[in-house]
C-alpha cells in the first residue's frame, strides 16, 4: 500500500529560515550592520534594560512568530491539510516566520532598516492574504497568484515609503497593513459563504485575537497606561504573541477551508 505522500520541505524550509534569520538579527545587532539606533520604534515603550538589543522583551517575544510558521509547517506534512499547492503553503509560512527576525530587527536596534524590514515583513503576510483569498475567488492558477502577491506587496510597500504619519496608527505602513487584513477578512467570509463547510471559528479566533492585541498595542505606548519601560513585561511583546497566536489560527482557517473547497471542486 503506497505511503501517503507527507513531505518535509515546509518544515526543514521554515526552520532553516526561522535559525538563519535569528542568527542574522543578533550579528546585525553586535556588527551594528542596520545603522545608527535612531530610536525606530521607541514608540513601544520598552527601554534599554538589558546590555544586548535596546528593547529585549519587544525583540525575543517575535520568536512566537517563528514558532506559529513551524507549527504550520509541520501541519502540512499532510496533502490534505495544505493550501492549494505546496509551493503556495511554502511560501505562507516562509512568510509568518520572517515576520519573526524582521520585527526582532527593528526592536534589537532601533535602526532605520530595521525599520523597513518590520514594515515590509508586514505587508507580505498581509499581502499575501489578500493574494490568496483573490486566487480563490477569482480562480486564479499559482503563477497568476505569485503575480498578484507580488504586485500588492510592490504597491503597499511604496505606499508605506511616504512616511506620514497619522492618527492612532502613527503612520501609513500601520494603515496599509490594516487595510490589506481588512480587505483578506472580508474575502474570506465572501468564500466561506460560497461553499458548505464548517463555522468559520478558526478566522473568527483570528479575527478576535488580532483586536485583542490591537487594543494592547493602544494602551502599551510611551506615556500609556500599560507602559513600565524597564519590565520584561511589555504589553507591545504581547501584541506579538497575540498577532502570531493570529497569523496561526489564520493558517487553520486556510487549511479548513482546503479539505472544503478541494471536496467541492472534486
Amino acid at each position: 500500500m503506497r505511503r501517503p505522500d507527507r513531505t518535509l520541505i515546509p518544515v526543514g524550509l521554515v526552520t532553516a529560515v526561522g535559525v538563519l534569520g535569528t542568527a542574522l538579527v543578533v550579528l546585525a545587532t553586535a556588527g551594528g550592520w542596520l545603522g545608527p539606533d535612531v530610536d525606530r520604534g521607541a514608540q513601544f515603550c520598552e527601554t534599554a534594560h538589558w546590555c544586548f538589543f535596546a528593547q529585549p522583551s519587544n525583540t525575543l517575544s517575535n520568536l512566537g512568530f517563528v514558532l506559529a510558521g513551524c507549527v504550520l509547517a509541520w501541519h502540512a506534512r499532510r496533502p490534505d491539510l495544505r493550501l492549494r499547492t505546496l509551493g503556495l503553503t511554502t511560501t505562507f509560512v516562509v512568510t509568518i516566520v520572517l515576520l519573526g527576525p524582521a520585527s526582532m530587527a527593528m526592536h534589537a536596534t532601533e535602526s532605520t532598516a530595521g525599520g523597513h524590514l518590520d514594515v515590509l515583513s508586514m505587508h507580505l503576510v498581509a499581502s499575501f492574504a489578500v493574494a490568496y483569498a483573490l486566487a480563490r475567488t477569482a480562480g486564479l492558477s499559482t503563477a497568476r497568484t505569485v503575480l498578484a502577491f507580488v504586485a500588492i506587496v510592490s504597491v503597499s510597500t511604496r505606499v508605506s515609503w511616504r512616511g506620514e504619519q497619522i492618527l492612532i496608527l502613527q503612520h501609513t505602513g500601520n494603515l496599509v497593513f490594516a487595510l490589506l487584513l481588512a480587505a483578506a477578512v472580508t474575502m474570506e467570509v465572501i468564500l466561506w459563504r460560497r461553499v458548505t463547510g464548517p463555522r468559520p471559528r478558526w478566522v473568527l479566533a483570528a479575527v478576535a485575537s488580532l483586536l485583542l492585541g490591537f487594543s494592547v498595542w493602544l494602551v502599551s505606548q510611551t506615556g500609556g497606561a500599560w507602559c513600565v519601560p524597564e519590565s520584561w513585561l511589555q504589553g507591545h511583546a504581547l501584541w506579538h504573541l497575540l498577532c502570531a497566536l493570529a497569523v496561526y489560527l489564520l493558517g487553520r482557517h486556510y487549511m479548513a477551508m482546503a479539505v472544503v473547497e478541494r471536496g467541492a471542486v472534486g
